[in-house]
């Protein structure tokens, strides 16, 4: 019997504990469960985060003229030479020319030192009134809730070798989908993975039928 573990690397929301949230008095929710930004119109928002989650968000609530400001701590980003044949540099001109960023639609803000009600102090010293908090703080396996006492998934529930020898462990446990490589990634183990089950199943047939013969 073979237990595959395929349920990711981004499972569970991650959630961080930021002092006075729970007194801010307005709504907060994570990025996961975003649909829409049609309630928040004509609302100030302040996004968690700019990562993809982050900025998708920020543009939808531009769309839905809300006042959305993003949480940037960093201004270092690390991003590909090129996408599709194309520099990064000129995909990054062409897209200067519409981002609602440039415009002043969507506001840059530091890290945050803590909430009270209905405001955010900012580390620069700055006191920022908000309607609503989405927190764009990313996700986590959730593998450590469930598998216990694993030798192939660590505590956070990522592999403890590191890739291409994450895939596989003892006592017939498996993993897939948790290089931090994507679908490539998740390809790769699944392959490896299905080689190895076929192997063992052969080898374990093999006696069966010869006592046939």
């Amino acid at each position: 019997m073979w237990l595959v573990v395929a349920t990711g690397e981004n499972a569970d929301k991650v959630v961080p504990t930021f002092e006075g949230l729970d007194e801010f008095g307005g709504h907060v929710m994570h990025a996961c469960d975003y649909h829409s930004g049609e309630q928040y119109e004509g609302k100030k928002v302040l996004v968690m985060g700019c990562g993809n989650s982050g900025m998708e968000v920020c543009l939808d609530l531009c769309h839905h003229n809300a006042f959305p400001s993003v949480v940037v701590r960093s201004s270092v980003h690390v991003l590909p030479r090129e996408i599709a044949g194309k520099s990064m540099f000129e995909l990054a001109t062409t897209l200067m020319k519409w981002l609602p960023i440039k415009s002043g639609n969507i506001q840059i803000v530091p890290g945050i030192k803590k909430f009270s009600r209905g405001c955010v102090e900012l580390v620069d010293g700055r006191n920022l009134d908000f309607d609503s908090v989405i927190l764009a703080t990313g996700y986590c396996s959730s593998v450590p809730s469930w598998l216990k006492e694993s030798d192939l998934l660590s505590k956070e529930g990522m592999p403890t070798t590191s890739f291409p020898e994450g895939w596989k462990g003892k006592c017939g446990v498996y993993a897939v989908g948790f290089t931090r490589r994507g679908l490539s990634g998740a390809s790769f183990d699944a392959i490896r993975v299905s080689q190895d089950t076929a192997k063992i199943c052969n080898q374990e047939t093999q006696p069966l039928c010869h006592s046939f013969m």
